[in-house]
């Protein structure tokens, strides 16, 4: 995909046309919206804030005149970039400034935290909203008895559930928009920064507090906290992803192990849980240290 980002840093309006065009295209092919997100991170990244605002104002000027045409609608689709590109360009931002990943993952994650209070804040009661949404998706010959009670425990975590869903896209939009900076200015830099992340202690024991107050807590209270924990899986499924991928990179077999996980993380999402815990875990277990002494297999 190097032919792609080589196209956006040529200029704005090749930045603007890559990011307006596969924004329009990711509300039929939502999988998209991580390339469009990728691009305004890389022109954050590389030419700073001003500049990745710049070309996010022009292109959502640019989707809207679009939606207007194409949809008949310029406010959906205005809302929708702005939703997926300004979080984007702030932790690049963050990125570019603090030169630590691990930042800029977390700040992702707080963005999903604060979307998730908000959420509370502003709707009244969320568990019937989210209900009568999923309840409109049942198709005509469900077994509605079984649906239904799909739905009633559903309810209560969706608002975790779809901001964790948004915080994976927007930090997979930030890490290729990443590794397009090191392929074209600093090849093999990219790999270093996601090998090496990390939590600090602090922060996993705050985490491990939230996961209690969900479970000894009742009510809204318990809810809220359940929702941030899907969040923290997030955070920690990242890390421990990194983690893993270090550790493999000193074993013989290091191309095809470090294959293999991402393959069982593909197809086995159960697997996810294992690798939260190792990035929960890494403060007190530090498995990267225990292999640093190691020697990594070239070219992986």
């Amino acid at each position: 995909m190097n032919f792609l980002a080589n196209y956006i840093m040529r200029g704005r309006i090749q930045a603007m046309i890559v990011a307006s065009t596969l924004a329009l295209l990711s509300l039929m092919m939502p999988p998209v919206s991580v390339v469009s997100s990728a691009t305004i991170a890389l022109v954050t990244l590389r030419r700073g804030g001003y500049e990745g605002l710049t070309i996010l104002g022009c292109s959502s000027v640019a989707v809207g005149l679009l939606g207007f045409l194409i949809l008949g609608n310029f406010q959906f689709a205005l809302l929708y970039v702005m939703v997926l590109w300004l979080p984007a360009w702030l932790i690049s931002i963050v990125l570019r400034e603090g030169r630590h990943l691990s930042l800029a993952v977390e700040i992702a994650v707080l963005i999903g935290v604060i979307g998730v209070f908000g959420f509370y804040l502003y709707v009244s009661d969320p568990v019937e909203m989210w209900k009568a949404v999923l309840t409109q998706m049942i198709p005509a010959d469900a077994p509605v008895v079984d649906i239904q009670r799909t739905i009633d425990t559903l309810a209560h975590y969706m608002p975790g559930i779809i901001a964790a869903g948004s915080v994976f896209g927007l930090l997979f939009g930030l890490f290729l928009g990443r590794w397009w900076q090191s392929n074209l200015y600093n090849p093999g830099g990219f790999r270093l920064e996601f090998l090496s992340l990390d939590a600090k202690p602090r922060l996993c024991i705050a985490s491990l507090a939230i996961v209690a107050t969900a479970c000894i807590s009742t009510g809204t209270i318990a809810e809220i906290a359940w929702n941030i924990s899907i969040l923290l899986f997030v955070l920690y499924t990242v890390i421990g992803t990194a983690i893993l991928h270090s550790v493999f990179l000193t074993k013989k077999l290091a191309r095809y192990m470090v294959a293999m996980l991402y393959i069982t993380l593909f197809l086995i999402p159960h697997a996810m849980l294992l690798v939260m815990l190792i990035g929960l875990s890494d403060p007190w277990l530090n498995l990267r240290k225990k292999k640093s002494n190691q020697h990594t297999p070239d070219g992986v």
